[in-house]
């Protein structure tokens, strides 16, 4: 008597019960209709065609592009008795030879193969002697140029089904697909009323977050210092910064593997096993890596950069929490981000139409950077799914964000946008919302705009980033492609007129809204006097008041927040940070401080009053000379003015005002860039890397110079 679809799964894979959605799949299979599956990553994709073709007569061809899932999987079936094998590029002629010959003799009852293999002459000709049962097309998506990861290949499938004497049953898994791929599934590989199964895409235990604090590597290296004993994988945007990165976290003792394409076929197979088997921590790698790579315990993913596809985020994310524990999805996120990846759109080979497809999916990737929604529901709407509340509780945007009338401040911008015509970009729009005196706004007259240096209060990047949130949130639109503008949406108009209140989800208030000129300013002043005597230094030197009043405005409370505040750099941020920290922390409730790192003794109970028997500090002339043409810069004198009067070259002068900008001293980029020559270095910065900048340079024009190449990384924090 025949076995049942149970005592099946439980003989060969040892389940009892099957996942959520698997049953039907393998019911609609065994019933012999042509099926699409939709399955989240870790919803069991491969036992929805691997049990079918345990109970059906004859062979099923798995169709597959991904080597190492073939593998995995051939070796995982081996060990439960079943008979299979691949055919792929890892095998030399004679031995795709012998796998044939073995399949002719009915050896195998499942054959994993590349759909390129279907276009060999001899692999054809073996495939119509034998009894196909089942197809099994896995990463379906690929037949789709709306996917995240279109493969031409795929569209000879369906032909090639169709060219067969005797039509075998069609089954295609994916992972992410949107309403419009779904279609192209369907009719690329020439399906048949196929019944559709849509899993939901909801992973509840997957934690998301987009963090923007800057010093990405950073942030790694203290994760995963502080999750040890925890398996993750890090994505890197290229290979180049995947070496850099697993180099430093290597040089500081953390356990870590690389992966990515430039290595031989042995390197990257001893990295896969080393993750797979726990012997390091963490793996860092491009996109390469994970395709078909179960590895159940991945308690985190963390993207070192913004992918360019949610599809392909979602995907990778995917990768952590398969046993169904809390696992971290973490997206560091930089706005250079953005044209890295759209430089990448512009020098691929890609037609026309192809990159507009290809911007209208990196546009929803940087939305989903900038909405104050919650994550998850963003990206369950992104694939058509509507959950049940727009609260997750267990994303970054639920947990930490409070609701906040920002209704005045978005009138500020969606006017600016207005009076500018709705014919630029959100650089130029953040600028005269600033009041920036850049040459481009000076001579386009938008200096007489009343929308003018209405939020000179904000910093640029902080406009910058809240017209994004706008246009995430549906107030704003993107045109899209290399230059896009940002223009006003219907949802703006009642904002606009009044009629409307705009509440948003932002960050939290400083738990002290402070004045600045109180006790915690004061006590920062203090503090910056008895550093300034100890080095012999002024006191602007070590900070300017601006930057102590944002703090006192903020109260900063580790590294990474005091890293936001205007005027703090890396290397302060070394030298002075943890002083800094800790007397603002005196002035925070025991209950609503976080422990700061190193600092275990009990931290002071009453507050510094500074203002008595204080004596202003007199002007010291032992000031390092960077500084010191820093300051001359700072009164207006020109590169050629100050190396005169220093008796300098202006080389050395444009190297002093690189070490101060990566020190945190305020400067007038514009003076020295424009916004097309700092675009041009990210984009090339993109393909060539950081590491040296000699390619990046030969690959730019000539009059662009290294001082201004180092300038552009300085300010975008690619260059510490």
């Amino acid at each position: 008597m025949p076995m049942t679809v149970n005592q099946t799964m439980k003989k060969f894979f040892g389940f009892t019960e099957f996942k959520p959605g698997q049953q039907e799949i393998v019911d609609s299979i065994l019933s012999k209709h042509d099926t699409v599956a939709i399955l989240p990553t870790g919803g069991g994709k491969s036992l929805c065609y691997q049990l079918p073709a345990l109970m059906l007569p004859g062979v099923t061809l798995v169709i597959s592009p991904l080597i190492a899932l073939m593998k995995d999987q051939v070796d995982s079936l081996g060990m439960q008795g079943i008979s299979s094998s691949y055919i792929n590029s890892s095998l030399n002629a004679a031995q795709v030879k012998e796998r044939l010959y073995q399949a002719c003799r009915g050896k195998y009852r499942l054959l994993y193969v590349a759909p390129e293999r279907l276009q060999s002459e001899q692999f054809d000709n073996i495939m119509r002697e034998l009894p196909l049962s089942l197809i099994a097309i896995d990463e379906a998506h690929c037949v789709s140029q709306w996917g995240h990861d279109f493969r031409p290949s795929f569209l000879s499938i369906g032909s090639w089904v169709a060219s067969l004497k005797q039509r075998p049953l069609l089954a295609a898994f994916t992972a992410t697909a949107t309403t419009r791929v779904r279609e192209d599934i369907i009719n690329g590989l020439g399906l048949q009323q196929p019944r559709i199964y849509i899993n939901s895409f909801d992973r509840p235990n997957l934690r998301f977050s987009v963090e923007k604090s800057g010093g990405r590597s950073r942030f790694i290296r203290e994760y995963l210092q502080s999750h040890p004993g925890q398996a993750g994988i890090i994505y890197a945007a290229t290979r180049k910064e995947a070496d850099s990165l697993y180099q430093e976290l290597s040089a500081r003792g953390l356990s870590v593997s690389k992966y990515h394409a430039g290595m031989s076929n042995g390197e990257r197979n001893t990295a896969q096993e080393d993750f797979i088997h726990d012997r390091v921590q963490a793996i860092v790698a491009t996109n390469a890596f994970g395709l078909g790579i179960d590895k159940s315990n991945a308690r985190f993913v963390i993207h070192h950069n913004m992918p360019r596809h949610l599809e392909a985020y979602y995907q990778e994310a995917g990768r952590a929490g398969r046993d169904g524990e809390a696992a971290d999805c973490i997206l560091l996120y930089q706005p250079a981000d953005i044209q890295v990846q759209k430089y990448l759109i512009e020098q691929s080979v890609l037609s026309p139409e192809r990159k507009g497809i290809e911007y209208g999916k990196l546009q929803s990737m940087i939305d989903y950077c900038h909405t104050s929604a919650c994550l998850r529901t963003y990206i369950l709407n992104y694939f058509g799914e509507t959950p049940l509340t727009d609260n997750c509780t267990n994303c970054t945007n639920c947990l930490e964000y409070e609701l906040r009338d920002m209704t005045v401040e978005a009138q500020k911008v969606l006017s600016c946008v207005y009076r500018m015509r709705q014919q630029y970009g959100i650089s130029l729009v953040a600028a005269v919302l600033a009041g920036s005196k850049q040459k481009r706004v000076l001579q386009s007259g938008f200096d007489r705009l009343s929308t003018y240096g209405i939020m000179s209060d904000w910093q640029t990047r902080q406009i910058v980033e809240f017209i994004n949130l706008l246009i995430a949130e549906g107030y704003l639109s993107s045109s899209g492609g290399k230059y896009p503008v940002v223009m006003l949406t219907p949802a703006a108009n009642p904002v606009l007129r009044g009629q409307e209140k705009l509440m948003i989800r932002m960050i939290p208030k400083p738990a002290i809204d402070i004045d600045t000129d109180n006790d915690v300013f004061e006590a920062l002043r203090a503090l910056r006097y008895t550093i300034a005597q100890q080095e012999q230094v002024p006191p602007y030197v070590v900070f300017a008041d601006s930057t102590l009043r944002e703090m006192a405005s903020f109260m900063p409370r580790n590294p990474e927040a005091l890293l936001q505040i205007t005027g703090v750099g890396e290397l302060k941020l070394k030298k002075y940070g943890q002083r800094f920290i800790e007397v603002i922390c005196r002035y925070i409730p025991d209950d609503d401080i976080e422990d700061l790192p190193g600092k275990t003794e009990a931290r002071p109970s009453n507050a510094v009053n500074s203002k008595k028997g204080r004596s202003i500090p007199s002007r010291n002339p032992k000031i390092p000379t960077h500084v010191i043409s820093w300051q001359m810069y700072s009164e207006g004198k020109s590169l050629k003015e100050i190396a005169r009067e220093r008796d300098l070259t202006v080389n050395t002068i444009q190297s002093h005002l690189v070490r101060a900008a990566m020190a945190g001293y305020a400067m007038k980029w514009e003076q020295f860039i424009s916004n097309p020559q700092e675009e041009l270095i990210l984009q090339t910065v993109g393909e060539t890397g950081t590491e040296r900048l000699a390619p990046v340079k030969e690959a730019l024009p000539e009059d662009i110079d290294y001082f201004m190449i180092r300038l552009a990384l300085i300010k975008n924090g690619l260059l510490r």
